[in-house]
């Protein structure tokens, strides 16, 4: 009792622990208390945070702490936005974003103005800055959609690239605003406005990628990266500050300058993902709703009158450019309702701007009463504004990206070139140095959404057991499995005892039906001038599953471009579908250009089946083998070279592949590549599991009807 006496537990908490404590207990317990009433999780925390904050049952202020967090979460929120956007869709659709921004711009602060003016009967720059209120919004619905996993989608692309066009022109209004209301418009502000945006831009989106690519080559602790992304991310946000923009636009540069560097697969997204869905998104939202003081909308008909008419007003505002985007665009229904999700929400910068205007005085009063740009009654009719967007915007916003992540994930089932097997994937490992890099590679290659159907194995020689050995082994599963549940998969590892490691892995490969297996090359050593030289030679001899041979000389994220190199016929392999969805996989997951070098029928044939997954790829005419080594003049630094090969007699086979590991040894020991041999028919159907060939050959005569349109273009 002693100890409790020393403690302050007066309301509001001033303990900083206490304070931590209860806010961690409503970021758990809020969001499964309020789904019983249907309310979504974003409003469960502002409603949260109006009830225990000042306005509330007083428990917490809206202190330093909580304003620092909560502009940590909101540049979270916008830094999402950038790491996960499609930047080839992105760029394809800059136009559209750009068009989008500007008219949904012009129609909510046209109709903000007006209604000000005529409606509300303010002042000609109260009635402007009213105006950018409406035409500023804050991604708020962004961490639904982030889980969903529709982040690439067409509609969120051009919403969130309206976005910086909308939020930029406003935070220009507010800033324009300010000038005029402390003095005159000088020329000076826009000569320094300008040359700030263009120093900010440069420095952001073309010296951080260089920055960024050094660090994750040489450093590969998990911690330091972290560590690295949020310091490049608020010094981005910074900047933006320093160049005469809001921190938001600098946040979501800076995420967008990371974008390639960050798989949406590693384990570094996952914990970026991790740490801001569980700590700084929820801050902000709590934060946000401790601005909320019901109490001021009953001290007068004025202050509800405000609320009422511009959250109508900007509500109507955003419902029409969300309308007219469905049109222009042809969007759907749900995409319609996403849209108006993402730009119907207003918080922190309407918060912003009306605080802003708020402390700005114009005048006095005969009684000696401040005459303020925006009122007390805009100051409070604001907050309901606020929390009713937020609300609807969630509401609304939520329903359209539930549906649309649900047809996706039916299209994915039904325009599916292989029928959905079980994926299984196998990793032999023997260095510790390799581990993390070859789960990378597995993950990355996944096409399944399931979280499992990784195995590791180690074989360990029975005929020289020893416990040091056993030791070794146990310790290169354990971290295998530790890098694997970094992104959120798990792997199952396998001991084998054997005293042939060939003999070990066809064993597992039969016993676990694996469909996928992965050999890793540790990056000191180079593949023998005899093709593989050994074991890799034996295994794909006795087992006919699609094999990735893997040498890691940089980490997959730091990857530019993808240089793949097919032969001629591979296209008539019965596992060329299969391998094919790994390289799009590999494209996916590491946004990596891609450069294929083909024969001219496999290139129309790649053209007509895969025109959308790699229509943003480079195609040029590989004829002979002997020019193998002349790739050495057009592979740089950080190129990851993708070779398919074939086994003998088969008909994508070329004797010359037999000269590929010397190629590789003399002209490309400085960049990563995969070998890749695809599943064949008649393999040694007797010792390995042959299960995806029996799949395949049901489905080779669709393909065979477009290996067929391929062969009449040609002759065309």
């Amino acid at each position: 009792m002693l100890l409790l006496s020393l403690i302050d537990i007066s309301l509001p908490l001033k303990n900083p622990v206490l304070q931590f404590s209860l806010l961690l207990f409503i970021i758990l317990f809020a969001p499964v208390l309020l789904n019983r009433l249907k309310i979504p999780n974003l409003i469960s925390l502002i409603l949260a945070g109006a009830v225990i904050g000042p306005h509330g049952l007083n428990l917490m202020l809206r202190d330093n702490s909580i304003i620092l967090f909560g502009t940590v979460g909101l540049l979270y929120i916008m830094f999402l936005a950038g790491l996960e956007i499609d930047v080839a869709d992105f760029r394809k659709n800059s136009t559209k974003s750009i068009l989008f921004g500007l008219y949904t711009f012009f129609i909510s602060i046209i109709l903000g103005i007006l209604v000000a003016l005529y409606i509300l009967h303010f002042p000609l720059l109260s009635s402007i800055l009213i105006g950018s209120i409406f035409a500023s919004h804050t991604l708020i619905v962004y961490p639904v959609i982030s889980k969903l996993g529709i982040a690439k989608n067409k509609a969120v692309n051009i919403a969130i690239g309206g976005t910086l066009i909308t939020d930029t022109l406003a935070l220009l209004v507010l800033a324009v605003v300010v000038e005029l209301s402390g003095g005159a418009l000088t020329g000076t502000f826009w000569i320094r406005l300008v040359i700030g945006v263009i120093l900010f831009g440069m420095v952001v989106l073309l010296l951080f990628p260089i920055i960024a690519r050094w660090f994750f080559k040489r450093f590969d602790d998990s911690v330091r990266q972290y560590l690295f992304v949020l310091a490049l991310v608020f010094f981005s946000a910074f900047l933006a500050e320093a160049a005469g923009v809001e921190a938001i636009i600098g946040a979501f540069l800076g995420g967008l300058a990371l974008n390639r560097l960050i798989p949406r697969t590693s384990p570094l997204m996952n914990r970026i993902k991790f740490v801001g869905n569980a700590i700084f998104i929820p801050f902000f939202l709590i934060g946000v709703g401790m601005l909320i003081n019901i109490q001021a909308f009953f001290k007068g008909y004025e202050t509800i009158e405000v609320a009422l008419v511009i959250t109508v007003a900007a509500t109507i505002a955003k419902y029409l450019s969300a309308y007219i985007t469905q049109k222009l665009f042809g969007f759907s229904l749900d995409q319609r309702r996403l849209i108006f999700g993402l730009i119907s929400a207003h918080a922190a910068l309407a918060l912003a701007t009306v605080l802003i205007g708020y402390n700005i005085v114009t005048g006095y009063a005969l009684n000696g009463d401040p005459i303020r740009l925006l009122n007390e009654n805009v100051l409070n009719g604001t907050i309901l504004f606020i929390l009713v967007t937020c609300t609807l915007a969630t509401i609304v916003g939520e329903k359209g990206a539930q549906n649309i992540a649900l047809a996706e994930a039916m299209d994915d089932v039904a325009e599916t070139i292989v029928p959905p097997t079980e994926e299984r994937i196998l990793i032999p490992m023997n260095h510790i140095s390799t581990i993390d890099e070859l789960v990378n590679l597995s993950v990355t290659l996944k096409s399944a959404k399931t979280h499992n159907g990784i195995y590791a194995m180690h074989v360990a020689d029975n005929s020289t057991l020893d416990e040091t050995a056993e030791k070794h082994a146990e310790k290169i599963l354990e971290k295998a499995a530790v890098a694997a549940s970094s992104t959120d998969n798990k792997l199952t590892g396998l001991l084998r005892y054997d005293s042939d490691l060939v003999n070990g892995i066809a064993g597992v490969i039969r016993e676990q039906k694996i469909t996928v297996l992965i050999l890793g090359l540790h990056q000191k050593n180079g593949l023998t001038d005899t093709m593989l030289g050994g074991a890799p030679e034996n295994i794909l001899g006795r087992c006919n599953v699609t094999t990735f041979i893997y040498k890691p000389y940089q980490p997959l994220a730091t990857i530019r471009r993808t240089i793949a190199v097919i032969p001629e016929g591979a296209e008539n392999e019965i596992g060329f579908v299969l391998w094919m969805q790994r390289v799009i996989n590999i494209m996916k997951n590491t946004g990596s250009t891609l450069v294929v070098y083909a024969s001219k029928l496999t290139i129309v044939c790649l053209k007509e089946t895969y025109s959308e997954s790699f229509a943003h790829a480079e195609y040029k005419q590989f004829k002979e083998w002997d020019d193998f080594h002349a790739l050495s003049r057009e592979i740089k630094n950080d190129d990851n070279l993708i070779i398919v090969m074939s086994r003998k007699n088969h008909p994508s086979y070329h004797p010359k592949m037999a000269r590929i590991p010397g190629y590789l040894n003399r002209y490309f020991q400085k960049n990563s590549f995969i070998l890749i041999y695809p599943v064949q028919t008649g393999i040694a159907e007797d010792t390995c599991e042959d299960t995806p060939l029996q799949t395949l050959q049901k489905t080779r005569v669709n393909f065979e009807n477009i290996l067929k349109k391929a062969y009449k273009r040609v002759r065309r």
